[in-house]
């Protein structure tokens, strides 16, 4: 089955230093059928304006993921990591028992994120972090792995059963994806179109998929996306 939400269906918020779309139920937002899809909990789409950010804050029991496509965000956290998340990082914290950190744009530029929420598969892990740099050449005109739970050193760590993958089609390509048995999906459209399963989508739309045996994905010109797979 796929679920089509076109972009215009996210739930937009503006809170002057922060413009963004929330795709599940989050914050001010609350949907009792849009709480979340398999065990991904959150992707909200964010721009965060120059000079501004989240200020220290607390989470726990979850696995929070950044996708930076535009800028940089300046991360500070209370287990002594102080980085730089830059444009084509992914970053992953494991918020477990508990944490703190702030994300600020000391920029002037506006960052353009996803910040992805993974719902664990085991309570009470040690907070821990991990952060890794890729080229998009990696994710030219195929899905390239950028995070699992798989130990490969080439991509950033999760410590729950759950893999994020992006891939980029430029001109007129195809490729199948074929969704782990027992697993729920998820696409994001971040630019261009494409024509899924016969259905055509268009940037920001977003499709929830389960029990779907394939994807066959065909672009015209161009077909930018995010892929998630968790637990159902």
């Amino acid at each position: 089955m796929i679920q089509i939400i076109p972009a215009q269906d996210r739930h937009y918020s503006d809170l002057g230093w922060l413009k963004t779309y929330w795709l599940f139920s989050f914050g001010s937002y609350y949907d009792p059928a849009n709480i979340h899809h398999g065990r991904l909990r959150v992707f909200n789409d964010d721009i965060v304006l120059p000079h501004s950010g989240f200020d220290l804050h607390p989470h726990d029991e979850m696995e929070i993921i950044s996708v930076i496509l535009e800028g940089e965000m300046s991360h500070k956290d209370t287990m002594g990591n102080e980085t730089v998340i830059r444009a084509n990082d992914v970053q992953r914290m494991t918020a477990g028992t508990g944490l703190q950190h702030s994300e600020w744009n000391k920029s002037d530029d506006p960052v353009k994120f996803f910040q992805i929420w993974i719902l664990p598969d085991r309570a009470k892990l040690k907070p821990s972090y991990d952060q890794k740099s890729f080229s998009p050449d990696l994710w030219q005109n195929r899905l390239a792995l950028l995070a699992s739970n798989s130990k490969q050193d080439s991509i950033v760590q999760l410590n729950t059963q759950a893999s994020l993958s992006r891939a980029e089609l430029t001109g007129s390509k195809q490729l199948e994806i074929i969704p782990q048995s027992g697993q729920s999906a998820f696409l994001y459209m971040i630019d261009g179109e494409a024509v899924i399963n016969g259905h055509t989508i268009h940037p920001r739309d977003q499709l929830r998929i389960s029990d779907e045996s394939a994807l066959q994905i065909q672009s015209e010109t161009k077909a930018d996306f995010i892929f998630i797979e968790t637990p159902q």
